[in-house]
């Protein structure tokens, strides 16, 4: 019951899709019309050739060759519509996939982090790409032989009602056995394409995180665990697979049965009465009534094949669209102001957040940052350092409490208008397949060749760069290609030097980088981050001594806060952690 459910609502998305393209939808049906109407008069004009040559007397050549040329007319206005209806199909087809896929990654721009964070990259991958593929592919089938083939049968009927109506009660009086034996199997297939649908998932997830992760899995030597892994998924999906296809194949062995059962009853029946002699039935329209039978029961073997398809296809679709109607990030009001003016007031009030209800993580964050000032973040790992970033820049919300900047709650303003306030410099780099200076602009597309060099320079990146074969316009892969994490970094430091947006985020911005290097970055920093608010996240203390707060956060708390100096005397956890690092 569920699953029929879960099928109807699944047909409901896709036919909102495909009302979009109601006037090729239309189109498709009439050529349709047109190539099964062409192919079922063509038996009508075979059997007149046959009565013809039967004929007793001289063969009259004339009306054959007029019957001939009949059909060979017939043939070729059958193969133009069916063309044009190919054609339509095709771009309903995938247009429809275009939009969807559309649709799928506009969702995953605006879906919280947080459901990203939950779901496997790989398998999100798979929903987009695999899936609406398998989809496709039961779209265009669908199209193609459902339509025909209906008309198909409705044509036959017709047509064998004005030959013969007692022969045509045989075919009607058989059809429904057909139609149940594919239907039985067909409602017990969706919950296995589901299955394989959802392992395929699984394995594309397996295999991402493996080619993301390679050197570790190799650093660790965990290559063997890795391959038991996946062969073990691969061992469930080729049970899924093989269970999906081998019920699914079922269906149109078991309709040609029946459908067999069909031509042997029209030819029995229609023997009897051509053989009476009584000019009931001659053996022209016999020859075409077995024609029409087995026109009439070839669409019933089809749609059983479409009819399976379908069903993978809706199991594909309905990941697709489970991924497309899952909740976005919260809305921004339609009062939402921008920023303006931006000088770096940031003030936190009773702030509570947590990634699980069950698990308590910052609780009553209260900070008051004026203009300018230096805020350092330290504390053992798992503390909240990175979470207060993630809540200042909106990338998650808080449970309770509110987040201001210049004495505006950031729920109340644009997110564009936030995020482009901050410039932000993390542990972990982003480049994108482009050249040095695309990745170097992307906060700032108008900027100058002058003002690109003096970024670069500032942050020590010039001088590798212009040792790069085509220097600024030397093209890097996706994530940085063969450059250095170091280099990466340092790349992702000028990008954020040439835009100098009032209040900076320097998440462990040094990690990557060798000591010569991270002395000189610290004095740019110095330099850029005269004047602007600043946060500072670091476990190397030797990099924040000079702010002008720091907090010493633990389990979601600030336990101590002050300068260098201040903490330094209070002999807290503070101390502890600077004298682990520097103490002889």
């Amino acid at each position: 019951m569920k699953n029929k459910k879960s099928q109807l609502q699944t047909m409901k998305k896709v036919l909102t899709y495909i009302r979009s393209y109601r006037i090729f939808l239309v189109l498709s049906l009439i050529f349709a019309i047109v190539a099964v109407a062409s192919t079922l008069y063509f038996p009508v004009l075979t059997g007149q050739v046959i009565d013809h040559i039967l004929a007793p007397g001289q063969v009259d050549f004339a009306i054959i060759m007029d019957l001939l040329w009949k059909m060979g007319l017939l043939i070729l206005v059958t193969a133009l519509a069916q063309w044009l209806m190919n054609v339509c199909n095709n771009k309903i087809t995938y247009e429809v996939v275009q939009d969807v896929r559309r649709e799928a990654f506009a969702k995953i721009e605006i879906l919280p982090l947080k459901f990203i964070d939950a779901h496997s990259h790989g398998e999100l991958v798979s929903r987009v790409i695999a899936d609406v593929d398998q989809f496709a592919d039961g779209l265009l089938m669908g199209f193609s032989q459902l339509f025909t083939g209906v008309i198909t049968i409705l044509g036959t009927l017709l047509f064998m009602i004005s030959i013969n109506v007692r022969i045509t009660l045989v075919v009607v009086l058989v059809t429904p056995v057909s139609l149940f034996v594919a239907s039985f199997i067909a409602r017990r297939t969706f919950s296995m394409f589901m299955l394989q649908s959802t392992t395929r998932g699984e394995q594309t997830a397996l295999i991402n995180e493996m080619i993301e992760n390679q050197k570790v899995v190799q650093a660790f030597s965990k290559e063997k665990d890795v391959m038991e892994k996946f062969d073990e998924i691969n061992g469930r999906l080729e049970r899924a697979s093989l269970r999906a296809t081998f019920f699914s194949s079922l269906t149109n062995p078991g309709t040609r049965f029946v459908n067999s059962l069909v031509y042997t009853g029209v030819a029995l029946v229609g023997a009897f009465l051509a053989m009476a002699g009584n000019g009931v039935l001659t053996v022209g329209q016999l020859s075409c009534f077995l024609s029409y039978a087995n026109q009439y029961t070839k669409p019933f073997n089809e749609i059983s094949g479409v009819v399976t398809e379908l069903q993978n296809a809706l199991a594909c679709a309905e990941r697709i669209f489970d991924l497309i109607m899952e909740e976005p990030q919260t809305p921004e009001p339609e009062s939402a102001e921008t920023l303006a003016d931006v000088k770096g007031n940031v003030n936190l009030e009773h702030v509570y957040f947590s990634y699980s209800p069950d698990k308590k993580l910052i609780e009553d964050f209260n900070l008051d940052i004026k203009p300018g000032q230096r805020v350092a973040i330290v504390g053992p790992t798992g503390c909240g350092k990175t979470t207060i970033i993630n809540l200042l820049m909106r990338f998650y919300d808080v449970d309770h409490g509110s987040i201001q900047v210049e004495g505006q709650d950031i729920r109340a303003v644009t997110r564009k208008s936030l995020r482009e306030s901050y410039g932000m410099v993390l542990q972990e780099t982003w480049l994108k397949a482009g050249s040095i200076r695309e990745n170097l602009i992307m906060g700032k597309p108008d900027a100058t060749d002058e003002e690109i060099l003096a970024a670069a320079k500032a942050s020590h990146a010039h001088s590798f760069i212009k040792r790069l074969p085509d220097g600024y316009d030397t093209v890097i892969g996706e994530e940085g290609g063969s450059l250095s994490v170091g280099q990466k970094q340092l790349l992702c430091i000028a990008r954020v030097m040439l835009c100098l947006p009032p209040m900076l985020i320097l998440d462990e911005a040094t990690s990557s980088i060798d000591t010569r290097t991270e002395m000189k970055i610290q004095n740019a920093f110095a330099k850029m981050m005269e004047g602007r608010t600043s946060f500072i996240v670091a476990h190397r203390l030797s990099t924040i001594q000079e702010a002008d707060i720091i907090l010493v956060m633990k389990d979601g708390h600030i336990l101590e806060q002050g300068n260098h100096e201040e903490l330094l005397k209070q002999g807290g956890l503070y101390s502890e952690l600077y004298n682990s690092q520097f103490a002889v």
